[in-house]
This record gives structure tokens, sequence and C-alpha cells, in this order.
């Protein structure tokens, strides 16, 4: 099941048991993908009944032991990772009302222009989600038929969706239908369910179709149907899973690590798009826009690890392109320098979980010199989103591993939207040019993936580290902003001691390092800068160095300057961090997996950092 989306788990169940007891062991499997709320809705005599609450699911648990939970044999529920909204028992799924009832993993990308329309029309909200907008626009099409009012309501939705579906006028069955999120139909005897994920339902049935995109699928407790959007019967392949629970949760992957690489593709693009309007940087929705980036003096990033080295690609791109002096810090130690910010500057903070500790106490720094600040992190309502005057939501969703991936591609991919807006605003490029960029970030997820399907090479390459003591990541410019994620990803996950320097300083120094064998990882995708980094590389080789080149497509390399040349798909030179990016990834995972260590959970570290 490769290359699956998720950011939210849903589960649904008909048959003879108790459908709530169901629908809460599915979701305790699929709660990797979100875990700040969850939900149910049953049919409990002729009426759709809801609980739902914020928290983990154990919290929902609670809540029905002490409430009564809904009784009945057919229902919908939802483990949430919030994208629209901040996490509350109003926002929390299922949403609806007594006609109709969703659950929604994905983004609704024109929810803001359905929303206005329905509130023309009489509709009033309570939630902020964008799925509660859709709940309402099928309840403003329904007349009766359901299938005709999905297939309405699928054609004026734009985005990502999976939706489960309960019409209170069909207590017997539940709808299903998916666009570019996942979604399974299990079949078992005398009951059927729907779920993100095999996960969910392997307790029960290892029988499952696979839903493609915009079939929907009418669940009864003895049949199953599967229709296109034109009301016509497909007929589908049965699938049976011949995996472990343990190996479900990872969607047949080994390890989280591997999934959440291969997740990265979609992940850029559930990010980047909402942010993009007629191919041009849109960040309207954030609340800043071109004219509010150019007024600011200097723009400080500030991070920690990985979103550090995410926050210097963001310094070369930024400066290169709008000429605006950027500069990037370790938050422990901006915090602690006396740093000369004024209200006349921005601080953009980046945080995967939005609760590291140090990054949270350098926001507050600045907000108290007076300065904007925008935060861009990947858990919404987290402390670093509430405290900041801005918030960019990087979509990846739920990461499990430790050693971040896809987190670190999304919040790049932040980088260069913020970048592109700069440079149009400061008059550094005209629209065309601005469109031109923009253009190519929209098709970097394809170009990601062309370099995931490097992964035997990358395989090979880290056969040939693993019994090393120490290594070496070198590179120019961008490439020294990459090596230095690289170098960190190795040394988290494998143990073995790397450092990553810039090509031009070796020879002050850190060159009476090398010794026979020891590795060198040189990366060489910046074309200006290409001829200089091969001297490097010739130098460390002539003193006995094991040379893995990762390098651009175009790069002509003499015989004997690499052992092993890793050669990246095609993409503009400014845009290759996102490409190489995945090499190194897979070459510090494959290392570790080699040398038998726990990928998922390396020793002594923690998915994030909430104290100092």
């Amino acid at each position: 099941m490769k290359g699956i989306k998720y950011m939210c788990g849903i589960a649904g169940y008909v048959g003879d048991r108790e459908s709530a007891d169901v629908l809460v062991d599915a979701l305790s499997k699929l709660e990797y993908r979100g875990y700040d709320s969850a939900g149910i809705a049953v049919f409990d005599h002729g009426n759709i009944k809801v609980k739902k609450c914020k928290g983990r699911l154990a919290n929902l648990v609670e809540k029905m032991d002490e409430e009564g939970k809904p009784q009945g044999h057919v229902g919908i529920g939802h483990t949430r990772w919030a994208t629209h909204g901040e996490p509350s028992d109003i926002n929390s799924h299922p949403h609806g009302n007594k006609r109709v009832t969703i659950v929604h993993n994905g983004i609704i990308e024109n929810y803001k222009k359905l929303k206005d329309f329905l509130i023309g029309e009489g509709y009033s909200f309570a939630s902020e989600t964008d799925t509660e907008v859709a709940a309402k626009l099928l309840d403003y099409y329904y007349d009766g038929d359901p299938m005709k009012t999905i297939a309405k309501v699928l054609s004026e939705i734009k985005g990502s969706y999976a939706l489960g579906i309960m019409f209170r006028d069909f207590p017997d069955e539940i709808f299903a239908v998916r666009k570019d999120s996942p979604l399974i139909v299990g079949v078992g005897e005398h009951e059927n369910f729907i779920a993100s994920d095999v996960p969910a339902i392997i307790h029960y049935t290892r029988d499952y179709y696979l839903l493609d995109q915009n079939e929907i699928a009418v669940i009864k407790k003895d049949s199953v149907k599967i229709y296109d959007v034109h009301g016509n019967e497909i007929h589908k392949e049965l699938n049976t899973a011949d995996w472990d629970v343990d190996a479900a949760e990872k969607g047949g992957y080994a390890h989280f690590m591997l999934k959440e690489i291969h997740e990265q593709p979609d992940s850029v693009k559930r990010t980047i798009m909402p942010r993009i309007m007629d191919d041009m940087p849109d960040f309207s929705a954030e609340g800043f826009n071109p004219d509010k980036l150019k007024n600011y003096k200097n723009i400080y990033i500030v991070a920690c690890g990985t979103a550090m080295h995410a926050g210097m690609v963001g310094k070369y791109i930024i400066e290169k392109m709008a000429r605006v002096s950027v500069t990037v810090d370790i938050a422990s130690e901006f915090r602690y320098r006396d740093p000369l910010i004024s209200e006349d500057d921005l601080m953009i903070v980046i945080s995967q979980s939005g609760e590291t500790a140090d990054t949270k106490a350098a926001l507050e720094l600045a907000k108290q010199a007076g300065a904007d600040t925008m935060a861009i992190v990947n858990v919404k309502g987290s402390s670093i989103a509430r405290e900041a005057d801005m918030v960019v939501y990087t979509h990846a969703g739920p990461e499990i591993s430790v050693a971040s991936t896809k987190a670190y591609m999304v919040q790049i991919s932040i980088m260069y939207l913020i970048a592109f807006e700069l440079a149009y605003a400061n008059g550094k490029m005209d629209e065309a040019e601005c469109s031109r960029y923009t253009k190519m970030l929209e098709e970097i997820p394809e170009v990601i993936e062309e370099a995931i399907a490097l992964e035997s090479k990358c395989q090979f390459a880290a056969s040939k580290l693993i019994n090393a003591d120490s290594l070496l990541y070198i590179g120019r410019g961008l490439d020294y902003a990459l090596s230095m994620e690289g170098s960190l990803k190795l040394k988290e996950i494998s143990y073995i001691h790397s450092e990553s320097y810039a090509a031009g300083e070796l020879k002050h120094g850190t060159i009476s390092l090398i010794t026979e064998q020891m590795p060198v990882i040189a990366i060489a995708t910046q074309k200006n800068l290409e001829e200089k980094t091969i001297s490097n590389i010739k130098e460390v080789k002539s003193r006995g160095a094991f040379v893995v080149l990762i390098a651009e497509p175009e790069l002509d390399i003499e015989d004997g300057v690499a052992d092993i040349v890793i050669k990246l798909p095609q993409a503009d030179q400014l845009l290759m961090p996102m490409v190489a990016a995945v090499p190194l990834q897979l070459i510090a995972y494959y290392t570790a997996v080699l040398k038998g260590n726990d990928v998922d959970k390396p020793r002594n570290l923690a998915k994030s950092v909430t104290v100092e």
C-alpha cells in the first residue's frame, strides 16, 4: 500500500455487533493517524446519536462510560488530526445534523467559498472545520436519494477526501467515497466495514476492497455495492491481507520511517496546494500578503534540529530570490545571546510539534521585543501556533518515527512559497517568473516520487557505511545546508558519528580527518558550484576516502572521482534540496536497518523536546 495518504482515521460498521464497541476498537488501531479528538455516530432507535470529544480515544471511552454509549448496529467513527479548526469538542468529528452525518479525512480546498454560499442559503455553522461544510452541503442537496446527492456534492468540492456518510432515512446502511485519501471496505460474514486502513478491521476480517477515485460504496450488513459517480455498478477484485497487525499499521512497510519517506510526495502536495491560487503563492488565509512581507527590515528563522536545517534552506532561497537578509539561529542559542531583534523585524519559528521548549521561548522573546512572529508548525492548536501572530500549518499528518522526514520536507516547501511571495513583493521577480517557479514547486511531488525510486541504490550505498566509525558530509551553498540534515539523519538512527562541512572548508583543517576508506558523502546539485565541489571531492578521494556522490542528472563525472554515484531526477537546481533530501534519508534508514537498530525509536531521543 505504498504512496498512502493519511491525516485522520475513519471507521464504519454495519452488522449484528454493538457498533460503538467495534468503532472504538477499530479507531484504537488508527489512532496513530490522529489523536487530538475522537468521535462516533450510531443509529440509535431511528436517530443518529453522536458522541465526541477533544483528546485521545481514551477520553471518548471515559465520556461514554459516564454518559452512556449509543446503542445500535450501524455507525461511523473518527480519530482526528486537526487541519481546519483547533482541537476541541465542537471541531471533533462526526459533523452534520439530524438528516446527514459524516466523518472526513482530508482537506476541502474550496470550503470557504462553499461556506459563504451555504450561509447565504440560511445555514449556520457550529465549528471551524471544512468537514462541517461538506456535511451541510450534503444536507442542502439531499432529496431522498443518497447516491445522487453524493454525486452532486462531489462535483462541487475540491481537494482530498475520504468520507463516511450516514443518512437518517437509511438506518441500515452507510455510504463511503474517496478522492486522494485512503479508504477501504472490509467484507465479513453478516457484517461489513469501512476504514482508512487495514489495521482497523484485521481483527474482524482480512478481506477488503480498495476504493478508487470517486467510487461510492453502499455498505449493508449482507452486501457491499460499489458505483461510479454516474450510478453504474462496479465489480472489483476482493483483496486479502496477508500480514499481521503490527505490519498492517505500517501499511506493509517495515518501519514507520520508511512509510513516512514514501508519504512525502502526498504531504508536500497537501501542504502547498491550499497556498497556491492561479499558480501564485497565496497566504491570505494565514493573514499575510506581499505588502505585509516586504515591510520587514530583517527576518530571523529560529528552530531546533531538523527544523533548523529546513530554516537554513529557507535562508539560502529567501536571500537569493528576495534579496532580504535572513539570520538562522538555533533556538537555544538565540534566546541567550541577547539578539538584536526589533518591532521592524519578522521572526519565523519552525517546529513539527509546536511544543518545542526552546523554540517557544524564542518566540516569546521576539514578541516581547515587538517583532511580528510567524509559526510554521504541523500540530493544530499547539502552544507555538496559539502564541504566534501568523500561523502556517504544514499538512504532513502525524509523524511517528522520531527521525523526521516528511515534516522536514513540508517545512522546506513552505519556505519556498514564502521566498517566492517575498521576491514578488520586493520586485525581484515579476508575476510571470513567480508563477513559473510556483508551477515548478507544484510539480515537485512527482519528482520526489522519482527520487524515492532510487531506493535500491541507496540501500547499496548504505551497505558500504555500516562498518565506519565516522563519516563526513560535504557540499556548497544549498548542498551544504542539505548536508547538515543528511548528517543528522544518519547519526541519530545509525549511531555512527558524522559531521557536515562546507566543502570549501575542508582544507582549513577538517581534511586531516580523512583516513583510508573513510566514507564521505558529497552532494553536488548546484551548477554554478559543481566545479569547485568536484575539486573538493578529488581532494578527499586522493587521501583515501570512499566517496558516495549524490548529483544532479547532467553533471559530467570523471572516472575515479566517486566510488558510488547516485544521479537525481531532473528538477530546477533551486528546488534540488527537496529532491536530494530523499536519498540522504534512505541512506540513513538502510544504514540503521543493516546495523539492526530500532529505526523508529532511536536511543536517548524523543519525538518532541518539550523541556530545555
